[in-house]
């Protein structure tokens, strides 16, 4: 699925320059499900950014199912991120004046799906999350797992082909922290997804197959659970597949009718895409 090699992230401030990946190699297998552990600021979130395609590498190869992201156009790299690649972040990202379901919506928005498909599909993956009960409720009427269940509902409603996660039971308690970990750890084995999730919680890093630590950029490996990778088994899930890493949109936006008129390019588009505003803590 990734195969990194010589990968490196540099950022300049004025005169000086921080290196946030220095040399990283990492190879991902279809269907394994990697935890990422390691302190504040040693390049945990620039490695899953890259990962990602919502930033390119300084210098090295960064190939995802065969081809080398830093080396696509950006629309090309848009085209994946929508299509194959699904984000669940710490803090939701869920436009607050847009319901539950509005909010998977969005994820479908850049692909061009029909009014009518886009509902049926957010309304199934909403209900595989267990929120089919809450479609007209707005964030601020949801509690936080709530809230990020829906968030997980937009990372799955494209059926992405891997699933980042960023600190997804950050701002939660420990009982919540606990079903929503499950609820993910179920959809990796019931969709076969490829699973990066990173965490500074070690109980939740020890339910990964693997476990990856960057320290002053490096990426090195805690010892693999016992066996190879075993990828889990595909499952169908009706029509749900879901990156959201181009599903976000501003939290401004008024309603879905609004952003189906806003003069989307399709995603063959050659012409450039407007960049992401996520970013990682």
């Amino acid at each position: 699925m990734y195969k990194l090699s010589g990968v490196t992230k540099n950022y300049h401030k004025g005169r000086e320059t921080v290196a946030a990946l220095r040399g990283v190699d990492l190879v991902v297998e279809d269907g394994e499900w990697l935890a990422v552990q390691g302190p504040t600021g040693h390049g945990k979130s620039t490695l899953l950014q890259i990962l990602g395609g919502l930033d390119r590498p300084s210098a090295g190869i960064v190939e995802f199912d065969g081809r080398d992201l830093a080396q696509l156009r950006e629309a090309e790299v848009t085209n994946v991120r929508a299509r194959d690649i699904g984000f669940v972040f710490q803090t939701f990202n869920l436009i607050p004046t847009l319901s539950a379901l509005e909010n998977v919506e969005t994820a479908l928005v850049p692909l061009r799906v029909s009014a009518d498909a886009r509902r049926q599909r957010a309304t199934m993956a909403l209900e595989a999350v267990g929120l089919g009960d809450r479609l007209p409720h707005v964030p601020g009427e949801l509690s936080g797992g709530q809230q990020q269940r829906v968030a997980i509902a937009r990372a799955l409603v494209k059926e992405p082909k891997v699933l980042l996660a960023d600190e997804p039971t950050g701002n939660l308690d420990e009982d919540t922290r606990d079903e929503i970990i499950g609820l993910l750890e179920t959809m990796w084995r019931e969709r076969g997804l490829t699973m990066v999730l990173v965490t500074h919680d070690s109980s939740i890093a020890r339910r990964a197959q693997r476990i990856g630590v960057m320290k002053n950029g490096r990426l090195g490996f805690k010892q693999s659970r016992q066996g190879p990778v075993v990828r889990p088994a595909q499952v169908q899930a009706g029509p749900a597949r879901v990156p959201e890493g181009t599903g976000l949109e501003p939290p401004d936006l008024p309603s879905l009718d609004e952003l189906e008129d806003s003069g989307l390019p399709d995603l063959e588009d050659d012409g450039s895409e407007p960049a992401d505003t996520v970013t990682f803590d």
